[in-house]
């Protein structure tokens, strides 16, 4: 029988579907390709880029969660190319849910990526959770965040990775989900110009594996 609806810590779910942890860059084949990556920037995306980073080096320490949203992350994604298309859509603040080896889930994403029906999400790709714990947040992130892998995995059913970004004021990580092992990057700072060029380019990366590898022909 599914559990009652509850908010469950990264530890809970580790052990309810036997998940592993890997950290870093090289600790997973699939983390590897997607952060070892590169890019540049047109001279109309230099401008904003730099803008958003004096931002964030000035700002960042005293915006609101609804702060860091409007004034950078919109930018941010902006630049990693992840826009609508005819095959898969931007999603805000959607909850979704499923039954997983017999325990019910259910979390609000604050970003997902995938292929759906109108406001109404299908097949989930990609998942960007994020707080500020400078400013007292409530939850468990990466755990809110595995929750919207392991439903994404179970609603998709294909084998294949799920992608996503925990964001915790500053610092970014990237975590890929394969199966029941997950792996989480090394953290970029995006008050550091290098750091925030490089979580553009794997965002612009994840653009690149979602139209050649996950979505269905």
């Amino acid at each position: 029988m599914a559990n009652k609806i509850k908010s469950y810590t990264e530890a809970e779910l580790y052990e309810m579907f036997g998940l592993t942890r890997l950290l870093g860059n090289t600790a997973h084949s699939i983390m590897q390709t997607w952060t070892g990556t590169t890019t540049t920037l047109t001279s109309a995306e230099q401008e904003l880029f730099d803008e958003i980073h004096t931002d964030a080096v000035q700002h960042i320490m005293g915006w609101q969660e609804e702060d860091l949203k409007m004034l950078f992350i919109a930018f941010v994604l902006k630049l990693g190319y992840l826009r609508n298309t005819k095959k898969y859509n931007n999603f805000f603040e959607k909850t979704i849910d499923a039954t997983v080896d017999g325990y019910y889930l259910k979390t609000k994403t604050d970003y997902m990526i995938a292929r759906g029906v109108l406001d109404t999400p299908k097949h989930p790709y990609f998942h960007f959770q994020e707080w500020k714990p400078s400013k007292r947040p409530t939850g468990d992130s990466m755990a809110q965040l595995l929750e919207a892998f392991l439903i994404a995995q179970q609603k998709n059913n294909n084998g294949k990775p799920i992608y996503g970004c925990e964001v915790t004021g500053r610092y970014w990580n990237f975590v890929i989900l394969k199966d029941r092992t997950y792996c989480v990057s090394d953290a970029y700072d995006c008050t550091k110009k290098a750091d925030l060029m490089q979580i553009i380019a794997i965002l612009r990366k994840f653009k690149y594996i979602l139209d050649t590898e996950l979505i269905d022909k």
